[in-house]
């Protein structure tokens, strides 16, 4: 009687989940293509990154290699046009190629590449904070003490692995300045770190007890 009443259970409800694909067959084809066409969008789009990043690395070597006195405006025009496709790799590395070697002269310019990658370039975190720290070199012997401490400010009220570079930066700015007090504060702060690069202490250190010691 049981396997019987289990035979009629198991019957009945083949019955009702063929009757619902009948009855419900359109809507489940439209739910299947729509499920196949986010899967096929999603590895498309993956891979037409992929081919993107090959696409700017090639392009980023190429002007690397064919770089030259000769060529120098056109790398440099290159070089931006990278910078602007906000690549994560290509782009940073596009910009430090333009300041060792020198190819832009203009101040700003530099500066407003600089921002492309800061507040525009899908970067890692720190990734994001040494082009800040970069960015406060290139300007230490340029700007004046308030324009620096605005670059550097994320820095140094952050607890990233670059704050010990900022504020060593900025201590070295004031001691350039001769401003010696503002300088041994900013070189103390380095050594409050938690997370103080050590070869930056070690520099600290000697700075302070040198150049610095009441």
């Amino acid at each position: 009687m049981d396997e019987d009443l289990s035979i009629i259970n198991t019957n009945t409800r083949n019955e009702k989940i063929k009757n619902f694909i009948i009855n419900n067959k359109k809507f489940l084809l439209i739910l299947l293509i729509l499920f196949l066409g986010i899967i096929i969008s999603f590895f498309g789009y993956k891979e037409f990154e992929k081919l993107q990043i090959k696409k700017v690395s090639d392009q980023y070597n190429s002007i690397i290699i064919n770089h030259s006195d000769d060529t120098k405006d056109e790398t440099t025009l290159k070089l931006i046009n990278i910078i602007k496709t906000k690549n994560s790799t290509y782009s940073p590395l596009s910009l430090y190629f333009i300041i060792d070697n020198q190819l832009i002269s203009d101040h700003k310019d530099v500066n407003d590449l600089f921002d492309v990658l800061i507040n525009e370039t899908p970067l890692e975190k720190e990734i994001k904070n040494l082009i800040i720290f970069k960015k406060g070199l290139y300007n230490a012997d340029k700007v004046n003490e308030n324009e620096l401490l605005k670059i550097l400010r994320p820095l140094i009220s952050s607890k990233s692995i670059w704050s010990s570079h900022a504020l060593y930066l900025t201590a070295e700015f004031f001691y350039s300045k001769n401003e010696k007090q503002k300088a041994k504060d900013f070189f103390n702060k380095v050594l409050e770190l938690d997370n103080a690069n050590q070869d930056i202490i070690k520099e600290t250190r000697k700075r302070l007890s040198r150049d610095l010691s009441d």
